[in-house]
Order: structure tokens, then sequence, then C-alpha cells
């Protein structure tokens, strides 16, 4: 799970295995397999940064070397 936050402050966590999209709105629009549009604080270089590192830290870059 990667942590962000709503436009609000609200922090929370999220799925990344989850995203079909992001969008930069001009806020950053994160759209789920769901439909679910969710926008947060982050940009999307940082939604990304968070994304890899989380990937990194469950090794799954492991499978794709």
């Amino acid at each position: 799970m990667i942590e962000l936050s709503r436009l609000s402050g609200t922090i929370f966590w999220l799925n990344p295995h989850q995203i079909e999209y992001i969008e930069k709105t001009p806020d950053t629009s994160i759209v789920m397999l769901s439909g679910k549009h969710i926008l947060v604080r982050e940009s999307v270089a940082e939604v990304q940064d968070r994304i890899l590192e989380y990937r990194r830290l469950i090794g799954a870059f492991k499978n794709e070397e």
C-alpha cells in the first residue's frame, strides 16, 4: 500500500495494483479499476515514485529482470 493524501489533507493508503491510470487535471486524479476517481495532493511524479518504492519493497522487480 502507498500513503497518499486527499485534497482535504486526510491521509489514506491505496493499493497500487488497483490503479487503472493517473491523470493531471490540474490536480492529480487516480482512476481505479473499479472506475472510482480519487483526487490527491501529490503530483503524478510523487505517486509514481511511491509506486516504484512499494514495488521494490515487495520484490516485484525480481520477476521482471
